[in-house]
């Protein structure tokens, strides 16, 4: 499971907030991240633009705000956008999901949580939309699985280069403000192979909370 630390506050304290501000000092986002691909030995990241599912065009708004959390990872890695397509040496596409289970849900600290989970709708390559929420009256904060995904693929030859993804966990509601660190995290490795699912923390500074 994915957690949020902090230095100052109690850990549940802090889960259970729905605000980030809520608890100060220095905190950590440790995601479970999956990446998968064969990046070519010896090329470089290049430039690249963002491709829209037909899907992801209907909702250009939303689409425009997660793209614009994944370019910070993106241009971390060495990657540059571009505004063409024919300049461009890649495509990428990002999604995410976010599953909600407002039912009583509980933790074992050897299985770690668990509980009943209803399937999303929508969605990237495999995975649900905002769905899948139980109008329950259980007074327990809802269960929230937050995740991102992001595709590389070859502009001309249109090869998947790289595929990652990355999930949190957490008790309270969904933060976009977490999008940014999650794709982060997801990028972190790129482009080796690497152990999937590994957990992979990013610290998220102050000013941004």
């Amino acid at each position: 499971m994915a957690r949020l630390t902090t230095h100052l506050c109690k850990p549940l304290a802090c889960v259970m907030l729905a605000s980030l501000a809520a608890c100060a000092g220095p905190q950590s986002l440790t995601s479970q991240v999956s990446s998968f691909g064969s990046w070519p030995e010896g090329r470089k990241p290049g430039r690249y633009v963002f491709e829209r599912l037909p899907s992801q065009q209907a909702q250009p708004e939303a689409q425009d705000k997660l793209e614009a959390a994944a370019q910070p990872a993106l241009m971390a890695a060495g990657f540059e956008q571009v505004p063409e397509a024919d300049k461009a040496d890649v495509t990428v596409q990002v999604g995410s999901r976010v599953r909600i289970d407002q039912r009583a849900h509980y933790y074992d600290p050897f299985w770690g949580p668990y509980g009943p989970w209803h399937p999303g709708v929508g969605g990237w390559w495999g995975g649900g939309g905002r769905g899948g929420l139980s109008f329950s009256m259980a007074m327990e904060p809802p269960y929230v699985q937050m995740t991102v995904d992001l595709l590389i693929r070859d502009r001309k030859g249109n090869q998947v280069l790289y595929e990652t993804h990355a999930r949190y966990d957490r008790l309270g509601a969904a933060d976009d403000r977490l999008l940014p660190y999650m794709f982060e995290a997801a990028m972190k490795d790129f482009p080796y192979q690497a152990v999937s699912p590994r957990e992979v923390t990013v610290i998220i500074p102050a000013d941004n909370r």
